[in-house]
């Protein structure tokens, strides 16, 4: 039976094994719940770096330059880290190139050993799921979190994820079973419960306000997707 483990955070990365698996980042606080709205309205590919002048240098060859830093938007760029900005018609059919604090370096990290990487966020669970199934393959979910602490908006996808696969996957490891049960207890009101969340209070200080209840909806899109041969995020089914 394949398993399903769960890394808290991509500072913890290095104590999982990811050689022959599939390794899911999610950033739910916002990065991957941008990427997967953004590919399901239209936009072609995202590039995921690591530094705001490689975006810089993308930007200059035609790319839309997206991301923040401290969940702030970077001066110059074309879209800030909301969905919302990933849906805006000028962004349809166009290639971005995004730099997040915490999302794009989980991604970095991840892609180093994994067999493939996807993304994920509460907004496409089933579609990534149903994936999973279909794949025979061993998981790894790597959990964002914020600067090296982990986030628990990203443990609770985890958990959701974990309770879609429990009964096709072997669960694995003490992280893993904490996040099935802390998904277990909140799952019925993710927003109260993420009340107490370090992330959300954050954005509720910036302008993240109408991001917060969007980031939480469960299945609002049936797409999976996951970095190509050229490191570029893009539909897989």
């Amino acid at each position: 039976m394949s398993s399903l483990e769960i890394c808290l955070s991509h500072e913890l990365i290095h104590q999982h094994d990811l050689k022959n698996k599939i390794v899911v980042v999610t950033d739910v606080f916002r990065a991957t719940s941008c990427i997967v709205a953004g590919i399901q309205h239209g936009i072609e590919a995202i590039k995921p770096v690591i530094e705001v002048e490689v975006c810089r240098e993308y930007q200059s060859k035609g790319y839309l330059a997206g991301g923040e830093r401290h969940a702030l938007m970077i001066e110059g760029f074309d879209l800030d880290n909301s969905p919302f900005s990933y849906m805006k018609p000028e962004a349809i059919g166009k290639k971005v190139v995004m730099t997040t604090t915490n999302g794009t370096l989980a991604i970095d990290k991840s892609k180093q050993d994994a067999d493939q990487v996807l993304v994920a966020s509460f907004s496409n669970l089933s579609a990534t799921a149903n994936y999973l199934k279909s794949q025979g393959q061993s998981v790894v979910v790597v959990c964002a979190g914020w600067k090296g602490h982990p986030g628990l908006e990203d443990v609770l996808f985890g958990g959701a994820l974990a309770k879609s696969l429990e009964n096709t996957f072997e669960l694995e490891g003490d992280s893993t079973h904490l996040a099935l049960s802390t998904y277990t207890v909140a799952e019925n009101n993710l927003l109260d419960y993420l009340q107490r969340a370090s992330h959300l209070k954050r954005l509720k200080n910036l302008s993240g306000g109408k991001d917060i209840p969007f980031c939480l909806e469960i299945d609002l899109y049936d797409v999976v997707v996951g970095l190509n041969t050229v490191g570029e995020l893009v539909k897989l089914a």
